[in-house]
């Protein structure tokens, strides 16, 4: 089975339809999404309409859990807890109930575990972020054990794509351009990047694919509208500051000025036009 993975839509439409319209070229027999459907952005609603119609087999991410109060936003930044207010007050009860119906984890097609966060822990698993190898390591374990059988794990919740190989008890990292082959004898983790809030200079939407039949793994990247996006954020007082800017290049910004002592004075004097952008 050839399955498209995303990730991390985050309410951009622009994004979700673009990445839609390329996997549609792909040939792909199911689209997984791995969690984080809502927030930052102002189409949660639209998002959910479009990956239902798509059949799309999805899985609760801390922000759409965080959306329905399933937990609260302790640890989200000042953005993301504005968004999760935001959104709670316009989303439909529909929307909503789906949400609220959305499993941590699932199984596709024997051979693919599908989570948000991390395959462990038992709790909050949707809340662990796997950025070092500690963690990938803790969860490539478990997933050696898992009683599907699986030999892969997708995740997202870091927004930056990944491959990891887990054999004869070493881990290494795989990298992903031109695609990989997986091996029969290793288990392995998979992020497909994030389709509407990069984090990296590269700003366009991200996908994979994953062929179940011949353990072949693809990286798409996709343009989208957006400056579209980001008007309709700006408008909504959704958007961080200089949120045109690259992430990597915000925060060093951010930083930058935070050193200098002028942070809270451009916050202050600059138009939110200006500063929101």
């Amino acid at each position: 089975m050839k399955i498209a993975l995303i990730s991390d839509i985050h309410a951009n439409l622009e994004a979700l339809q673009a990445t839609l319209d390329a996997i549609g070229a792909e040939g792909v027999e199911r689209i997984v999404c791995l969690g984080d459907i809502v927030g930052y952005n102002t189409d949660a609603a639209a998002c959910i309409a479009l990956l239902r119609q798509a059949g799309a087999v999805c899985i609760a991410g801390n922000h759409d859990r965080a959306v329905t109060g399933a937990i609260g936003t302790e640890g989200f930044s000042g953005p993301a807890t504005r968004a999760v207010d935001w959104t709670r007050r316009r989303l439909d009860e529909e929307s909503r109930a789906f949400l609220s119906g959305l499993p941590l984890t699932a199984v596709v097609d024997g051979a693919l575990v599908a989570v948000h966060g991390a395959l462990h822990p038992d709790e909050g698993k949707e809340l662990v972020r796997l950025d070092d190898d500690a963690k990938r390591a803790l969860s490539l374990q478990a997933l050696a054990g898992h009683s599907s059988g699986a030999r892969v794990c997708a995740f997202g919740h870091t927004h930056r794509a990944g491959l990891w190989e887990w054999r004869d008890g070493s881990l290494r990292s795989i990298p992903l351009d031109g695609g990989a082959t997986l091996q029969p004898d290793a288990v392995y983790l998979l992020n497909p990047g994030t389709v509407g809030e990069p984090r990296g200079t590269d700003q366009r939407a991200c996908f994979a694919c994953f062929d179940s039949d011949t353990g072949r793994v693809t990286l798409h990247r996709v343009a989208y509208a957006r400056r579209a996006t980001l008007a309709k954020t700006r408008r909504a007082g959704l958007a961080p500051r200089f949120a045109a800017v690259p992430a990597p290049l915000r925060m060093k910004l951010i930083g930058i000025l935070r050193t200098l002592g002028v942070y809270e004075w451009v916050k202050r004097t600059l138009p939110s036009r200006v500063s929101s952008i």
